[in-house]
């Protein structure tokens, strides 16, 4: 299980290091944020590449 997430999906808290649970990452990696049940860090993670892509030539097509 813990080879099919995601290599982005984090297995610690960014803010206090607490290690998530293998539910918490399956959570995180399919909703994309997730608060940390230690320090209460709201854990955002970047949308995938190819939705950062998009947007990127969506303003090149306003711009040209």
């Amino acid at each position: 299980m813990q080879d099919q997430l995601s290599e982005n999906t984090p297995n610690l808290c960014p803010h206090c290091g607490n290690e998530l649970t293998l539910w918490e990452q399956v959570l995180l990696s399919v909703d994309r944020m997730l608060v940390c049940r230690n320090c209460w860090y709201r854990i955002i993670l970047d949308p995938p590449e190819a939705s950062a892509n998009q947007s990127e030539n969506n303003k090149e097509d306003k711009e040209g």
